[in-house]
């Protein structure tokens, strides 16, 4: 899974694959308390306003207790008496009860406010919904295949801008986009890799930047087959990474500059460019790439935002100025995909592209291929 980074070099051998499963249109949870609003006019209420594990969570007349006042805190959880809503025993499964638990972190307890909205567990991929389409009081809730029917409606506290971190991408979107990812890519390594570049995702629009990140995004899925793979694959390839005609040749040894991370960094020309770029010896030390989480996401943010490679202009230029997602893919690997090249691994970018803007409930824009 690699595609070869080149300064002014013909790119090799594109990664494969898209992201899994059907994605709905979100915008990130946000700071915010209040009640959460449903079928006939009720709340969703923590039973008996209890707050021990296992509490069910029902629908039930809103009354402006604690019981009903949920705190969305930006971190993807909606919590209520200083616990979580959390599905039952981390169940995916249609018709799996939700209760109020300690929070842990854990995916059965994230959730994500959509434009349309529901009120989306990304990891069983489904919708908070009042049991047997009943308003009665007391009725429990769980999760179902989200159908858009009123028992799966809710008003939330507050949706919408950015993440915590200033991101455009919040927490509970980015587990949504990379549902199966490696536990290396994490989002805190992404936010804390920002720093390098502040223009990427903050330049232009609210839709300019949802769409860079988008596109940031969708590239990097399909370079590491979903933020699965940390390194290249084919082990037969490292050592040919190494560019002797280079001054300063290849300390690391001659097989240590294969590709890693999120754009698989390889060859030790583009390890000393990006090193010096970041402040880092990548070039004595190219094992950072795969050992840091916040390392391996700026090695992506540098190519991003500082290098054509085959194409005429960064992948950050071709989201700002508007040339569209198809300019990043040839500045990627437009000499192994674009004009015709290989259609489906740029079906394969696009696809994901399309899904990722989706999640951010912001337009994909024009000019999509190369």
């Amino acid at each position: 899974m690699r595609r070869r980074l080149l300064l002014g070099r013909a790119t090799v051998l594109a990664a494969l694959s898209a992201v899994l499963g059907t994605l709905l249109t979100v915008a990130p949870a946000q700071a915010a308390e209040g009640s959460v609003g449903g079928l006939a006019g009720k709340c969703v209420d923590v039973a008996g306003a209890n707050s021990a594990n296992g509490t069910a969570v029902q629908l039930y007349d809103c009354n402006g207790t604690g019981a009903q006042r949920w705190n969305n805190a930006g971190d993807g959880t909606l919590r209520a008496l200083g616990k979580c809503l959390d599905v039952v025993d981390r169940s995916t499964a249609d018709g799996a009860s939700v209760q109020l638990w300690d929070c842990s972190g854990g995916a059965n307890q994230q959730w994500v406010v959509t434009a349309a909205r529901d009120i989306v567990n990304p990891a069983a991929n489904k919708c908070l919904d009042v049991r047997g389409n009943s308003s009665a009081n007391g009725t429990r809730l769980q999760i179902w295949t989200c159908t858009g029917a009123a028992n799966q409606k809710w008003n939330a506290p507050a949706s919408g801008g950015t993440s915590p971190s200033g991101f455009v991408v919040s927490e509970a979107q980015f587990n949504q986009m990379f549902p199966g990812r490696n536990s290396f890519y994490t989002y805190s390594g992404l936010t804390a890799a920002l720093s390098a570049y502040p223009g990427f995702a903050r330049t232009g629009s609210d839709t300019t930047k949802k769409q860079e990140a988008a596109a940031f995004l969708a590239n990097v899925s399909h370079e590491t087959g979903g933020l699965v793979h940390i390194v290249e694959q084919n082990t037969a390839n490292y050592p040919h990474y190494c560019d002797w005609s280079q001054s300063y040749g290849c300390p690391a040894g001659q097989a240590a500059y294969y590709g890693r991370g999120p754009i698989q960094l390889s060859w030790n020309f583009n390890y000393k460019a990006a090193g010096d770029a970041l402040g880092l010896d990548l070039l004595g030390n190219p094992w950072l790439v795969q050992n840091d989480a916040s390392v391996a996401w700026k090695t992506g943010l540098w190519y991003w935002n500082t290098q054509s490679g085959p194409g005429s202009m960064t992948p950050h230029n071709a989201m700002v100025n508007g040339a569209g997602f198809g300019q990043t893919i040839r500045s990627i690997n437009g000499s192994l995909e674009c004009d015709g090249r290989n259609p489906a691994q740029v079906q394969s970018r696009v696809d994901a592209y399309n899904r990722f803007t989706s999640i951010l409930g912001v337009s994909p824009g024009g000019n999509l291929y190369c």
